[in-house]
């Protein structure tokens, strides 16, 4: 889940992170009062989750309280990237000397926590860390140990900080792991991290993502939430307890066991490129169970996205037997019934194979293809996606 700026910001805060004053404001006359009440210069920024809010005209100075007002009516409505701009935040306005970047993160890739830092805040760091590769540190962290004071030292040199504001970014790197390992985050990041003029070393903005899989373990996170900002179908899937992301392309894919999910992704897109490039709509993992009612909920939410054209199904049999899975899929279009409009695909191999293909045949539904490979299905979704 990620959390708007606001949001990271008073987690910031919680846990000792020098940041600016801010005040959320979602009408204009919000935004004067906020700015009436911090005082001085303040800026005021659309509150999204995406990126490039000040080249759209996200993000505004404003010297008075009418200015602050002024600058809500232009950014409240304001589509960002698809996001459209509902919340700002009004924030202390800052004396910038110097900006940087540093972040803590999950490298997937290579299993391991990853620190990032550079001298060269406020800008694109994908954009750097692709022509400028060497202005951008990169540390590994263990995570056992965690950003200490002997690893927060190794990060800014790396980074080549210079000695009289060293320390200080050490010391927000720690505050920062804090943040990191006490809110479950896979992603804590600051552009810019600022030296201001008198010296003082602040965290500007901020990114933060938190592990959805630890949720279990921060009730309080939920609050954090903004499904109005959410995908639909992915806010639909969650509350019938499905584990589905949304993905742009046409073939709808429903499978049991994320492994064999993840494996379909590859085959549905491998097949694709001869029709079209065509590619898979969704990830959605039904798991060991393949009742009626969870087939009928994922083939809902699937069959609920426009841009799906064809539905992948490949189940391989194991503890739940393809029998009981074919009969899930006939149960479910059943009960989906006139609003099950798109060609299935269907692929079952493992227990009781022969059975469940036989409970497909005998159904005969008009919307079903049975076909007997992984590679051979894929290529059939793909064609009747493209078709």
């Amino acid at each position: 889940m990620d959390l708007y700026e606001h949001q990271a910001r008073d987690l910031f805060e919680q846990h000792g992170v020098p940041v600016l004053p801010g005040v959320v404001a979602r009408t204009p006359a919000e935004a004067r009062a906020a700015a009436e009440r911090i005082g001085g210069v303040t800026v005021v920024k659309a509150q999204v989750k995406t990126g490039g809010r000040g080249k759209a005209g996200g993000v505004k100075v404003a010297k008075t309280p009418e200015d602050a007002e002024a600058a809500a009516e232009a950014i409240l409505g304001l589509d960002i990237k698809g996001h459209v701009v509902s919340t700002l935040m009004v924030a202390a306005g800052a004396d910038i000397a110097e900006e940087y970047y540093v972040s803590l993160l999950l490298d997937r890739a290579e299993r391991r926590y990853l620190a990032l830092a550079s001298k060269e805040g406020g800008v694109e760091i994908e954009v750097l860390a692709v022509e400028r590769p060497e202005a951008l540190a990169r540390v590994a962290v263990d995570p056992v140990v965690g950003v200490d004071e002997a690893k927060a030292r190794e990060i800014v040199e790396a980074a080549g900080f210079a000695d009289d504001v060293a320390g200080q970014v050490a010391a927000v790197l720690q505050q920062l792991w804090t943040v990191y390992r006490e809110s479950d985050a896979t992603l804590v990041e600051v552009n810019p991290l600022v030296r201001t003029g008198d010296g003082a070393v602040i965290a500007l903005d901020g990114k933060v993502t938190l592990d959805e899989n630890a949720a279990f373990r921060q009730p309080a996170q939920a609050e954090l939430a903004d499904e109005a900002a959410d995908d639909p179908l992915e806010t639909k899937a969650r509350a019938a307890g499905l584990n589905y992301v949304k993905l742009d392309g046409e073939v709808g894919v429903i499978g049991n066991g994320a492994g064999l999910v993840m494996s379909t992704l590859d085959v549905v897109a491998q097949a694709g490129e001869a029709h079209g490039g065509v590619k898979p709509a969704n990830f959605l993992d039904i798991g060991g169970g393949a009742s009626a009612e969870v087939m009928a909920a994922g083939l809902d939410v699937i069959l609920g996205d426009p841009q799906v054209k064809s539905v992948f199904v490949n189940v391989f049999g194991g503890i739940t037997a393809c029998d009981a899975v074919a009969d899930g899929i006939v149960a479910a279009l059943g009960i989906l019934g006139d609003e099950a409009t798109k060609p299935l695909v269907v692929r079952l191999d493992g227990n009781n194979v022969a059975e469940g293909r036989r409970i497909l045949a005998e159904a005969a539904h008009p919307l079903v293809t049975v076909v007997d490979t992984m590679d051979g299905a894929a290529a059939e979704a793909a064609r009747l996606a493209a078709a």
